[in-house]
């Protein structure tokens, strides 16, 4: 890498980091200790799904996650999430005790570190254009949110990996990343493509079958073991309605005045066109640019998967922060992804306040002013795609180690975006 490219050191970087980090926590710091009788969740904008795990998840009492059965509980599910997320969580309740306050500390600590780990990652391959992931208002506001920072470390890790050449741990980290969290698994199909356009078959393959076999490493002993409680993260998801933040809710609720009922159909055609966009602009980006990095569609893969499906999670837009660094690093079209998203943070929640009957704070907003932020987000990150498409991937120029043979993917420092 450039000198040029490295205007600010590392340390500056990780002081950056830290705080935006804290000014994170201070704003989930007022519903750290799991009393929210005073609706202080949505009224001061502090919620996070860490905070009541230890109840929704039963990870009190020494209970194992899929291993022993969850206990009745009316309205609340068990061992919803991914084996590998469910096992962290596991873990840090090991750590922290029965105290909620402290389990929510244990579990930020926990964020902390991925995000210092992914920064560092992001540094060594782009430089300064670490600063899209560490001073990202998405970042202090979702850090602490749930553990989606796990898989993004995990996927930036994979990334990484591959672009020093080192498929087979590229591969295992983006199994990790999918026994963590599902997207990750997603990378797989633009690296590999990669590995193909360049005529390193050997190399697809090897990536292919490393995370593969890592997702099956880590799952196939559960679903040995206790099939049905394994499975209890896909029935959950598969069953669920439409969230508030998504496109299909927005749809449906404007249409019918309530959410999306017909679980099944909303699946299958958030499938058909998640796989359809994907691969148009894969086309598209094909025939304007042939030589494009293949990897770089991570990119326009995310935010297609993000914008189809019936589920769009606050902190699901952490998954795209080190790809704003890596392949997109257009500043004026993140700042507006930056405002578009804390817009959603601010008036998602301040509706449930007026939605749940809570009173004072930020509490209020209606739902039409929610949708519509919904909504710019929604356009901003379309129009992200449409410059991706637009944009050239210049071909590397540097001998650095990541650096691929005759058809090689483009480093990630000679990116540009329109």
């Amino acid at each position: 890498m450039s000198n040029a490219a490295r205007r600010i050191g590392l340390g500056t970087v990780f002081a950056l980091l830290v705080g935006t980090l804290a000014i994170g926590y201070a704003i989930k710091a007022p519903c750290a200790s799991g009393d929210w009788t005073d609706g202080r969740q949505y009224a001061r904008l502090c919620y996070s799904d860490n905070v009541h795990q230890l109840e929704t998840e039963q990870l009190t009492g020494g209970r194992l996650p899929f291993l022993d059965a969850c206990r009745t509980q009316e309205g609340i599910e068990c061992d919803e999430y991914p084996v590998l997320t469910m096992w962290t969580m596991r873990a840090a309740a090991w750590i922290s005790g029965p105290s909620i306050t402290d389990y929510f500390t244990t579990s930020s600590i926990m964020m902390w570190i991925a995000a210092f780990v992914i920064a560092l990652l992001l540094y060594v391959l782009v430089g300064d254009r670490v600063l899209y992931f560490v001073l990202a208002p998405t970042l202090a506001i979702y850090a602490t949110m749930n553990w989606d920072l796990l898989a993004v470390a995990l996927a930036t890790g994979g990334t990484f990996l591959y672009l020093r050449r080192r498929d087979g741990w590229a591969g295992v980290l983006l199994g990790l990343g999918a026994a963590a969290k599902v997207f990750p698994a997603l990378l797989v199909v633009p690296f590999v493509a990669g590995r193909f356009h360049a005529r390193e078959p050997d190399r697809a393959i090897r990536l292919a079958w490393a995370a593969v076999g890592t997702w099956l490493a880590i799952n196939l002993p559960f679903v040995l073991v206790a099939p049905s409680a394994w499975w209890e993260f896909f029935r959950y998801n598969g069953g669920r309605f439409a969230d508030w933040d998504s496109l299909w809710y927005v749809a449906c609720e404007r249409a019918t005045g309530q959410t999306c009922s017909q679980t099944d159909l909303v699946n299958g055609a958030s499938l058909i066109m998640f796989v359809a966009w994907a691969g148009l602009v894969w086309v598209l980006k094909a025939r304007r640019e042939p030589g494009f990095a293949r990897w770089t569609l991570g990119f326009p893969i995310l935010v297609l998967f993000l914008l189809t499906n019936k589920v769009y999670s606050p902190q699901f837009s952490l998954w795209l922060l080190p790809w704003f660094a890596l392949a997109f690093p257009n500043l004026w079209l993140f700042v507006a992804f930056e405002a578009a998203d804390v817009a959603v943070f601010v008036t998602r929640f301040s509706w449930f306040g007026r939605y749940t009957g809570i009173e004072g704070g930020l509490s209020g907003i209606p739902v039409g002013v929610f949708e519509m932020a919904v909504v710019v987000r929604a356009a901003i990150l379309v129009w992200c795609v449409v410059w991706w498409l637009r944009g050239r991937h210049r071909a590397a120029a540097s001998a650095r180690a990541s650096a691929e043979p005759a058809a090689r993917e483009s480093d990630p420092e000679e990116v540009t975006a329109g």
